[in-house]
């Protein structure tokens, strides 16, 4: 009587060890898909939500608690959103100046002329976050044996 509880026992704890190895793979899976907020690592840290508004903030996943620390610093500042740096906003000024060109070339910058810097802007944000988006999840479908060797 008592083998038969051991023995049962015994199975059920290598049934629960085979679902928790599958669960920290899918959790490991669905983190390592996703880049820090801050410094653009892989994101394996923790994540953060502004006063845990999941629907009306978004979430921002960082690679460290010292990312953590910082971002959530930063967000709470901002009122749930990480703002844009410098240099990113510098470089949405300098697209607008291509964006422009290629809208006349097409025969398209009527519709834009009477637009604000800022709709421009955000066009061009819109475009850039599609095109990062696309890059990371190709990123992650990809098979890292399927590249050429580097030598």
């Amino acid at each position: 009587m008592a083998r038969r509880k051991w023995q049962a026992s015994a199975a059920r704890r290598a049934a629960d060890r085979s679902t928790v190895k599958l669960q920290t793979a899918m959790r490991a899976e669905l983190v390592s898909r996703h880049t820090c907020a801050l410094c653009g690592r892989e994101a394996r840290g923790p994540g953060y939500t502004h006063e845990l508004g999941f629907d009306r903030f978004p979430t921002y996943a960082f690679c460290s608690c010292r990312c953590l620390d910082a971002g959530a610093a930063l967000a709470r500042r901002c009122n749930g959103v990480i703002d844009k740096t410098r240099m990113e906003t510098q470089a949405i000024k300098d697209a607008r100046r291509c964006f422009a060109e290629v809208l006349t070339e097409l025969g398209l910058l009527a519709p834009f002329h009477d637009r604000s810097a800022a709709d421009i802007d955000r066009i061009i944000e819109s475009c850039i976050d599609g095109f990062q988006d696309s890059m990371r999840r190709q990123a992650a479908q990809r098979d890292s044996m399927d590249d050429a060797l580097p030598f």
